[in-house]
């Protein structure tokens, strides 16, 4: 009779607990049982043995990775890519949206908004291509007009100084307008009797932005920078393999193009695997830590 009486609200609600199983099983399926696929890390593999045959090595590939000469190089350029992302990319679609909130004509609000989301529907390889057209030291439009200005051209595609800028800031171009939405969707939610208390005691309307608006939407920010440290060190493949070259390779070399030319071009399953592991924790690590941060300080986190 207990058991009936507990298992009552979910069989009324039966309906919604069925719409879960399609997700429920693709992340079985396609994320959890891959797993057991890790543990090639600590093994040294061998086809003709296949995953479970093949001999155990203990922590040797992580110590090999460790002590390698690349190490710092991927490690530093990883982190970097990540932070200067983080510092850059982050803000800037929380003041776009701030801006586009602001904009009291309809007409324009959505002009806007169609040109700053545009860019995100535009495929990496796309991307990359517009961003060797711009850049060209002979034809690129960048460089033809330092050149109307007097200045020397800028071979920007192949010094290494000038790539994590590239990256981050066409990044932040393409993404800015799509990550403001989340953004636009809180402060929709902020109880207009605020804003209309704040008139009545004279409030500007940047003092009403800087006590409304940014307090309405921070636990918004809060979670969003949480799940965006949560994977700082997942500097994405494709886009960096893509502007990658011989010139600069110096400050373009990350994990995930080291994974991918150690373990796809150089077969070495479980070195590649190692270095893949060891990124994946990083990232845990740094998710468990700032969600802990988060909820001693503000009392919001994702768990």
């Amino acid at each position: 009779m207990r058991l009936r009486k507990r298992l009552l609200p979910y069989a009324r609600n039966w309906q919604l607990y069925l719409l879960l199983v399609p997700v429920i099983a693709y992340y079985v399926v396609f994320e959890y049982v891959p797993m057991y696929g890790v543990q090639i890390a600590f093994k040294n593999f061998l086809a003709s043995k296949g995953i479970w045959g093949s001999p155990w090595v203990g922590f040797k590939h992580f110590e090999r990775f460790f002590e390698s000469y690349f190490f710092w190089r991927l490690l530093l350029n990883t982190l970097g890519i990540s932070l200067y992302q983080l510092a850059v990319g982050f803000p800037v679609p929380i003041l776009l949206a701030l801006m586009i909130n602001e904009v009291r004509k309809p007409l324009f609000r959505r002009f806007v908004q169609t040109v700053t989301y545009a860019p995100h529907f535009l495929s990496t390889v796309v991307l990359v291509g517009l961003l060797f057209i711009f850049l060209n030291p002979n034809t690129g439009l960048v460089n033809n007009f330092l050149k109307l200005i007097g200045l020397e051209p800028v071979a920007f595609m192949t010094e290494p100084g000038w790539f994590k800028s590239i990256y981050v800031l066409s990044g932040v171009w393409q993404q800015m307008g799509w990550s403001s939405i989340i953004y636009l969707a809180a402060l929709s939610g902020i109880d207009p009797q605020l804003h209309e208390a704040a008139r009545v005691d004279g409030a500007t309307r940047l003092q009403r932005i800087r006590h409304v608006n940014l307090p309405g939407i921070m636990p918004t920010i809060i979670i969003l920078l949480i799940l965006q440290i949560g994977s700082l060190m997942g500097v994405g493949f494709e886009k960096v393999f893509l502007m990658q070259n011989s010139l600069n390779m110096d400050s373009s070399d990350v994990i995930s193009t080291y994974v991918y030319r150690s373990g796809i071009l150089g077969a070495q399953y479980s070195f590649s695997a190692a270095v893949g592991l060891f990124n994946s924790v990083v990232n845990f690590v740094l998710l468990l830590l700032v969600n802990l941060i988060a909820r001693r300080m503000n009392q919001t986190s994702l768990w």
